[in-house]
């Protein structure tokens, strides 16, 4: 008997069945261990030595497999056939050596591009050795990730409080966001006008033709700038007589695109299904994992983790003998199609993402998959079988037109395509993402007969106005797109990265678009003034390619090491005389459109409006950035960063106090102000007045004297417990509005509920949560969304909707699900992997011993933001009292 070690417990049962009874087939959940997430886990004074952790669930799974592996024939390392792949494997190894099980017996390393039968039985007829390169290429890049994320992140820390992270590659993927940012910030809209004439040919037939050439010159782009020539010119042509100078239709062949990368994928899945990055990744792996298609497990995709554009040959043939059956002859074209990337620094280690089998048509496996799974196959389908299949074929006719106006001439010219054979269209099409420039040649549409050198009749001629636009903002598909171009991150990283800047706040995403925030803002521009070198895109590719080279066995991976860590570890020394004045000055500067948007009144944004006469700058508090005034304490203005082009407390007019009345009771003036948390009610001046932040959903422009009086009230006393005789309150706290009875509290719905409750709704809310919470504590236990199926150890394992987001729950466990994970697509099999995780190690039953079951529940929907973030919660860096930096894990990046 073998033993077979793969990542995925889905794969391992798929596999297992392919194998036969002389194979077991383990998992190994990913990752088996890793550096823990404190100072001192890769020591360049030692080498670069590196220190491993092994967590409580993985030390598990090791166990499993060494006790597995000890009355067995060998091993065989099944890893995913990528990077990090590889590099599980070689600790697999690692751990197993140093367990003393492995001896002499044979040890060999496969690859599934595909899991599929024949895919899998091919692969292990073709064993190999771990590959060595790979490995070293793995440790350099793990290595870099952790010493720039562990010593530039206190640095930030240290110097811009409120910045939570940096990366080798988020921080230069955050300045792509932000660099466009100031882009839009410094474009200055220009007027330009279009001339167009609809014309009628003498068979009464419409068409548009557009201007471009006048008083014998040809118009440039955008050359008509202001209405007095726009006028001028159609004046013209509204008294011109027209006629066609000359007809040329040109056959044009367009070809299709390559199969799917990963970055294509993720792009075109944005563009035409609306996914996200890291919703395309989780899709794709369960496609090529594997579903159930008529009780047997098939993997529907090949690895989805490549920057390949090439099939194999077999694959090639199967899409050439699918295209003649289902397309027809025609479609098929006299040779394959082979393909070469473009892509900067790509390894084209693997095959591009294809269907395992293109007889499998979207339509005969629709029944076995969920709609986003469907949509996705649908598309990988339709791109492997288009870039095997014969060109379009297109017509683009090309029409120059004179018009004369009594000797005063000018040119218009309309195009228009016209598709004689589709081709590759027939299956599937390039969609362009938003703001992307569209390819002319097909938009013209189709013209009617227009022959040389005859008459035209003229119908109206239009001058309409326009204004450049900026650049628009990156979607996710558009800035993996240019990260790809720039040859920064690796497939692998993409969807990652992109959720490493959401994790952090530093953008969000409104309307698919990429919006970087004030604090994101703020940390590129600080990597921008002191470490400019480690976010150029050029250093970041150039380092990129080295990490290649050391795939390839070219460069030995410690000099790489070495030649960073001397300049990066001199960089980081030289910000210890760094003052925060120099870092705000440098701020200041470079973020002046953020921090000091322009007034409408055209006075200096720099001065501060309260006082008149301080300079307004940026300043850095406890919680991160804010403005404030330099007459500061005799002027306290100050008011929050804001990423919408300046401060939110300017747009909600709120730049100096705004009288809403005096108070009946103490007489006292009732302001609305603004502050650097926000815009609040104060009463009263000096620091006994009384003051109350605007709860969630209230506006500026929404707050009269009576609203203002009603927050000025809280806590208001609701009346005595019927049965306590205490008192029952409401207030807004910093979980929302809630109702209050000797020391325990309980959430209302609503904030206007805060002002109307009654005694008897209020006692019905405290009975409520005494009776569904846990110990008095807590909050009924959310009902189960969806049934998952039972545990080997018994009783059921449900997906449930808590306070910080869904989890899965098996008795008294529960397991949040990583981020990005939705309660629809959690499976089984990923439902045990979290409860293994998250369970006590004696815990083997739903009735765990009480301390156990204790430890379990208190984790409710749960506090395991660590482990989400880390793919598992580790034990010691919880209990660690190390510096922030021990919080965040290092991802690949």
């Amino acid at each position: 008997m073998n033993v077979v070690v793969v990542e995925s417990p889905a794969k391992a049962k798929t596999i297992n069945k392919y194998l036969g009874p002389g194979y077991k087939v383990l998992a190994s959940f990913g990752h088996v261990r890793d550096l823990p997430a404190k100072d001192g886990s890769v020591l360049p004074d030692q080498d670069f030595e590196m220190l491993w952790e092994v967590d409580g669930a993985s030390q598990k799974r090791v166990k499993d497999i060494a006790d597995a592996v000890k009355s067995s024939d060998g091993l065989i390392l099944a890893t995913d056939p990528d990077r990090e792949g590889e590099a599980i494997s070689w600790h697999v190894l690692d751990l197993l050596k140093k367990k003393r099980v492995i001896g002499d017996k044979p040890v060999k390393r496969v690859v599934f591009n595909a899991i599929t039968k024949k895919a899998v039985l091919d692969a292990m007829a073709q064993p190999r050795d771990i590959d060595i390169a790979l490995v070293d290429a793995y440790l350099a890049r793990r290595a870099l990730d952790y010493l720039v994320g562990f010593n530039l992140s206190p640095v930030l820390w240290r110097k811009l409080p409120g910045a939570r992270s940096a990366g080798r590659v988020q921080s230069v993927a955050l300045r792509l966001v932000c660099d466009r940012e100031s882009e839009i910030e410094r474009f200055v809209t220009e007027e330009y006008w279009q001339i167009a004439a609809l014309l009628k040919t003498p068979r009464g037939d419409e068409f548009e033709a557009r201007l471009v050439s006048a008083d014998g010159k040809r118009l440039p782009p955008r050359g008509i700038t202001n209405r007095e020539a726009a006028d001028r010119l159609r004046n013209l042509l509204d008294g011109a007589s027209y006629a066609v100078e000359s007809v040329e239709a040109k056959p044009v062949k367009r070809n299709p695109s390559p199969p799917f990368t990963t970055s294509t994928l993720q792009q075109a899945a944005s563009s035409k299904l609306g996914f996200s990055a890291s919703r395309t990744m989780q899709v794709a792996q369960k496609l090529y994992e594997g579903i159930d298609i008529g009780g047997e497990t098939v993997g529907l995709i090949t690895y989805m983790r490549t920057d390949g554009v090439q099939m194999a040959p077999e694959a090639i043939d199967a899409a050439r003998a699918a295209i003649g059956d289902q397309f027809g002859a025609r479609y098929l074209p006299e040779k394959p199609r082979f393909y070469s990337t473009k892509a900067k620094n790509a390894q084209e280690a693997h095959e591009a993402i294809r269907p395992t089998d293109f007889n499998r048509t979207p339509d005969q496996v629709k029944h076995y998959l969920d709609p986003d799974q469907l949509r996705l196959y649908d598309l990988v389908w339709k791109r492997g079988i288009a870039s095997q299949m014969a060109s379009a074929e297109i017509e683009r006719t090309t029409v120059e037109i004179l018009a004369d106006n009594g000797g005063d001439k000018a040119g218009l010219r309309a195009v228009g395509s016209v598709i004689r054979f589709d081709g590759f269209i027939a299956a599937y099409t390039d969609q362009k993402e938003d703001g992307e420039q569209a390819d002319d040649s097909e938009d013209g549409g189709r013209l009617p007969e227009i022959n040389a050198q005859e008459k035209l009749a003229k119908n109206k001629v239009n001058a309409t106005q326009h204004f450049t636009e900026p650049p628009p903002r990156y979607s996710e598909a558009t800035l993996i797109k240019k990260m790809e171009e720039l040859g920064i991150g690796r497939p692998s990283t993409y969807a990652a990265t992109l959720a490493t800047l959401r994790d952090r706040d530093y953008v969000t995403i409104e309307k698919r678009k990429l919006l970087p925030q004030a604090k994101g803002r703020l940390v590129t521009a600080f990597l921008e003034s002191f470490f400019n070198r480690y976010v150029e895109y050029d250093f970041t590719a150039d380092l990129e390619e080295k990490l290649d080279r050391i795939s390839a066995g070219e460069l030995n991976w410690k000099d790489v090491l070495r030649d960073f860590w001397r300049d990066f570890f001199a960089q980081i020394e030289d910000t210890k005389e760094l003052r925060v004045t120099n870092v705000l000055d440098a701020l200041n500067d470079m973020l002046a459109p953020l921090v000091f948007p322009k007034r409408e009144d055209g006075s200096n944004p720099r001065v501060c409006q309260v006082c008149g006469t301080g300079q307004l700058s940026l300043k850095l508090g406890k919680y991160g950035a804010f403005v404030g005034c330099s007459n500061y304490p005799e002027c306290n203005y100050t008011r929050q960063l804001s990423s919408e082009g300046g401060a939110e407390a300017d747009a909600a007019g709120l730049n100096e106090p705004k009288a809403l009345g005096k108070d009946p009771m103490t007489g006292e003036e009732i302001t609305l102000r603004s502050g650097r948390f926000g815009p609040y009610i104060q009463r009263g001046d000096g620091k006994e007045a009384k003051r109350s932040s605007l709860p969630k959903g209230w506006t500026p422009d929404s707050i009269d004297h009576e609203k203002a009086l009603a927050l000025l009230s809280l806590p208001r006393d609701v009346g005595q417990h019927p049965e306590s005789g205490k008192m029952i309150s409401t207030g807004l706290g910093r979980y929302g509005p809630f109702v209050l009875h000797d020391g325990t509290y309980a959430n209302l719905e609503g904030v206007d509920e805060v002002f109307t409750i009654g005694l008897n709704r209020a006692v019905s809310v405290l009975a409520d949560k005494q009776t569904k919470g846990a110990g008095g504590r807590g909050r009924a236990a959310p009902a189960a969304l969806k049934t998952l199926g039972d545990h080997p150890d018994g009783g059921p394992i449900t997906v449930r909707d808590g306070r910080y987001g869904p989890y899965v729950n098996w008795g008294k466990v529960n397991a949040t699900l990583p981020k990005g994970k939705t309660p629809e697509d959690v499976t089984l099999e990923e439902a045990l992997a979290l409860i293994a995780d998250k369970a006590p190690a004696k815990a083997t039953k739903a009735k765990a011993a009480p301390k156990a079951k204790a430890k379990a529940a208190k984790a409710e929907d749960g506090d395991t933001t660590k482990a989400a973030k880390s793919g598992a919660a580790k034990p010691k860096a919880a209990k660690s009292t190390a510096k922030p930096a021990a919080k965040t894990k290092t991802k690949k990046s």
